[in-house]
């Protein structure tokens, strides 16, 4: 197991950059679910701000203090930059989860160099339900693989983190949408009817309780 040790990012000021740089959204966005949301996190604009990257990393990594583990994987796709960073940055073996299977050479599925019963740490950067952190602990596990555990750079708090305890797998978010509001309201990036509307939305859309 690597030493871990706290960061040093001032996560006020990471916030308020992921806003200047749009990676934090108010508006009218359509999700995943189809349903309209006040608010849009763009994480995958992190592969562009190389700084911000190392950032999102170097607190995914301290939120992970007092884990157990000996490989880390990235959700596919947004979280594989941020645990590569976290890879190269403290040396810690990676492996890559495939979203569908090749139909040429290994077939793999998870790729990488690991022993069977090896625990590996999930990177994730939001989750909503959980659901993407469930499909790659399958896939992980089919190939021998143990993820009990991971780390998430933003919780949604629409019911993911009760989700995914309810499949048994301990998840540790860095900001809440709670975290995340509270820091742009009091740096007057956003004013209190955004904040209400925002929280109002997460309230009337809780996924899982």
């Amino acid at each position: 197991m690597c030493t871990r040790i706290p960061s040093d990012v001032n996560k006020d000021e990471f916030v308020k950059e992921l806003y200047k740089h749009g990676a934090i959204k108010f508006g009218e966005y359509k999700l995943k679910s189809g349903i309209m949301s006040p608010v849009y996190f763009d994480l995958r604009a992190l592969v562009s701000l190389p700084r911000l990257l190392r950032d999102a990393a170097s607190l995914l990594y301290s939120a992970a203090q007092d884990m157990n583990y000996s490989c880390i994987c990235g959700v596919p796709y947004t979280a594989l930059p941020i645990a590569t960073v976290i890879s190269v940055d403290h040396d810690i073996p990676m492996v890559i989860r495939r979203k569908e299977m090749k139909d040429y050479g290994t077939k793999k599925m998870v790729e990488g160099i690991f022993e069977q019963g090896d625990e590996c740490l999930i990177i994730e950067d939001v989750i909503t339900t959980g659901g993407s952190i469930l499909e790659t602990v399958d896939v992980l596990n089919q190939a021998g693989l143990k993820a009990g555990s991971g780390v998430v750079l933003l919780d949604r708090q629409q019911g993911g983190h009760v989700n995914l305890a309810n499949n048994k797998f301990n998840i540790r978010s860095v900001f809440s949408i709670s975290d995340i509001l509270d820091i742009l309201l009091r740096g007057g990036e956003i004013d209190q009817e955004t904040v209400t509307k925002t929280m109002q939305f997460i309230q009337d859309n809780i996924l899982y309780s």
